[in-house]
């Protein structure tokens, strides 16, 4: 039966999320959205997030727009990653905003970063532009959790880029540092502007920064998955 998780009732358990999840799969996201009393935008370019909002909504996510995972008992995030004909995703992942002030002594094992990609359950949903929002079909779910390889990479790049920010250099940083993961500016407009470290030590302001997957990681955790 399809039927939106009653909202406060999240899933008790991995089996259920990931049995939940493949319900949806093969359904358009005009459909779920009808069924959930949720109107469709025209398009994406002002309601980004509305895709992820719908299948919270089917899936009982409890976190909103909290710091912790989607799934807070579980532990699990939930991933939602537009794709092509192929299999293919379409643009980079953000993963959770990056902290820009008040790193001394961070390391990877408490970091946001790895908290956030422990356990992900990810969905991918048509992205292609020609289909209609509406008429666009949700996939297979896959539960994923960072094989020893991947949280290497992601370790490395982070690192990296934490080693950038943290010695007043996050103004140099751009999309092509890291192999996997990459630091962009996430800001709805140029005015929102946040504190960081400058070149000398000084506080400067400068647009917040976000981590972002880039494509080629996820497309080869896809591809691996789905045998593609």
């Amino acid at each position: 039966m399809l039927s939106p998780t009653p909202l406060g009732h999240p899933p008790e358990n991995e089996a259920q999320l990931l049995a939940q999840a493949g319900v949806l799969a093969g359904r358009t996201l005009g459909e779920l959205a009808s069924l959930a009393g949720l109107p469709v935008p025209p398009d994406l370019k002002r309601d980004k997030g509305w895709t992820g909002v719908l299948l919270e909504l089917w899936l009982g996510a409890s976190a909103g727009s909290k710091p912790e995972q989607d799934f807070a008992a579980l532990g699990v995030e939930l991933k939602t990653i537009p794709i092509d004909r192929q299999g293919r995703p379409l643009e980079t992942t953000f993963v959770c905003v990056a902290p820009l002030t008040g790193n001394s002594g961070v390391v990877w094992e408490t970091s946001h970063v790895r908290h956030k990609l422990k356990r992900v359950l990810w969905i991918p949903v048509e992205g292609e532009r020609a289909i209609p929002l509406a008429e666009r079909r949700v996939g297979s779910p896959l539960l994923w959790s960072p094989s020893p390889h991947e949280e290497a990479q992601l370790r490395q790049d982070w690192e990296e880029l934490m080693d950038l920010i943290v010695l007043g250099n996050v103004e140099r940083i751009t999309a092509r540092h890291g192999e996997v993961l990459q630091l962009r500016p996430k800001a709805a407009n140029s005015k929102a502007l946040t504190e960081a470290i400058g070149a000398h030590g000084e506080t400067i302001l400068t647009l917040p920064r976000g981590f972002y997957l880039k494509k080629n990681f996820t497309g080869a955790l896809l591809a691996r998955h789905f045998l593609l």
